[in-house]
């Protein structure tokens, strides 16, 4: 079955209002794209609470090009508050990935562990 053609005069419109919502999209891509591309990006690979004062940390890393990172590592209490942390530098010596282990000392009992962010070297 064909579809009906649009009304006499309102061609312009669709064609106007199609190739609008195709920019749109476009747009929406490109900036989603641009936002996350080159940036490093890590994963919390597992946790262990060691005791009263300290939790340890294994966690992956990759970074596009293999600059070297600094990444802050962040032990948190069973509300959420941050009762440890740690920044952890990672020479890549050019490789893309790198898999670390790190025990971050806490002021208090620790329920987990997790990398909060990494950045290129400052």
């Amino acid at each position: 079955m064909p579809l009906p053609r649009p009304a006499p005069g309102t061609l312009k419109w669709w064609v106007v209002g199609t190739i609008g919502v195709s920019l749109g999209v476009a747009l929406a891509v490109w900036f989603g794209l641009s936002a996350t591309l080159g940036l490093p990006a890590w994963q919390t690979m597992g946790f262990k609470v060691v005791d009263n004062r300290s939790v340890w940390v294994d966690f992956e890393v990759h970074s596009p090009g293999g600059k070297d990172l600094v990444c802050t590592v962040h032990a948190l209490s069973r509300d959420f508050a941050v009762v440890g942390s740690t920044e952890v530098p990672i020479e890549l010596g050019g490789a893309d990935s790198a898999r670390r282990q790190v025990t971050v000392r806490t002021t208090s009992l620790a329920v987990t562990g997790e990398v909060e962010t990494c950045d290129t070297s400052r």
